[in-house]
């Protein structure tokens, strides 16, 4: 019998473990789940076996499963290692990756993204442009970065955008809160609040840009620019915030404060990496994107890859 096994198999049943699920593993792949259930059925078909048991929580594997995932363990980086050598070898990959960002809270993926990209290309010089920045595509233009985090696609700039991934942001209140029973808040609940944020101008925080500035709500505001300091305001009753889900889940999880959906619908930021056109060609900057919407969609709750 010849065998069908094809490196993308192997691939969609990697994604399928560390998802946890065919529509997680569906979006991480970028497939519709009908298009990834054909492909492990034509898998499944050609062995004559399941590969993993459809209705277990947590998913799990059979033990024919099991041994394809050891050897996409064993297949897949020597082929990503292969592939980075001959980028290596043609294209030459010396260059820098300095990273700008106008989001306070992005520091909590960004460091992690960049643990595992630094062994993957160790000749390249990576570093983050010092501090918060509120025009961080400026910098590219400046030539002091080469990569900026940012919060909106904007046509009109002469940078190649890339998307990373959309999180849910919601209202942190004091646990003892009457906002804290309520299943969602709205506009109007911000407006006998103190709505406290970092110290960033308007158009670029969602909660005003998106909810309170179209509703003509102008609540009292404090600022700081430590997310802990915020939390500790917001325990203390003395205001509201509004923060990524996957920023402050570790404060709800010890109950520390509690979090409530904003808007029936929920509200929604979304973070794309802009470089240059020229960065865009450097085989490391695609490694880095994929890298990264990979690693946050793995490790933070609430995401959505774009």
């Amino acid at each position: 019998m010849q065998s069908l096994l094809e490196l993308r198999h192997l691939k969609t049943l990697q994604a399928l473990r560390d998802a946890g699920s065919l529509v997680r593993a569906a979006q991480l792949l970028n497939l519709t789940q009908s298009a990834l259930s054909h492909q492990l059925k034509v898998l499944e078909d050609q062995y004559g076996t399941p590969l993993f048991e459809r209705k277990s929580l947590p998913l799990r594997f059979t033990a024919p499963g099991e041994r394809l995932l050891t050897l996409a363990g064993q297949v897949l980086p020597a082929v990503d290692a292969a592939e980075r050598d001959i980028s290596r070898q043609v294209q030459g990959v010396t260059g820098s990756l300095r990273i700008a960002v106008e989001c306070h809270t992005c520091f909590d993926w960004l460091m992690p993204a960049m643990d595992i990209f630094r062994p993957r290309w160790p000749e390249v010089e990576l570093d983050i442009v010092s501090g918060f920045h509120a025009d961080p595509v400026g910098l590219i233009h400046q030539s002091r970065a080469d990569l900026a985090i940012v919060s909106e696609y904007d046509a009109s700039e002469s940078v190649d955008f890339h998307p990373l991934f959309q999180y849910e942001i919601v209202a942190i209140v004091a646990n003892d809160s009457p906002l804290a029973s309520r299943s969602f808040v709205a506009a109007q609940d911000f407006a006998d609040q103190t709505l406290i944020s970092y110290p960033v101008p308007d158009e670029m925080l969602d909660i005003m840009r998106q909810v309170l500035t179209p509703a003509g709500i102008k609540p009292a505001r404090r600022s700081t620019e430590l997310t802990v300091a915020m939390l500790q305001l917001v325990a203390s009753g003395r205001g509201i915030a509004a923060l990524p889900l996957w920023a402050v889940q570790n404060y709800l999880e010890r109950k520390y404060v509690s979090a409530v959906k904003i808007n029936a619908q929920g509200l929604f930021g979304k973070l794309y990496a802009t470089c240059s056109a020229e960065t865009s060609q450097r085989p490391y900057l695609a490694d880095f994107v994929s890298m990264t919407r990979e690693s946050c969609f793995l490790t933070l709750p609430g995401i959505t890859l774009l």
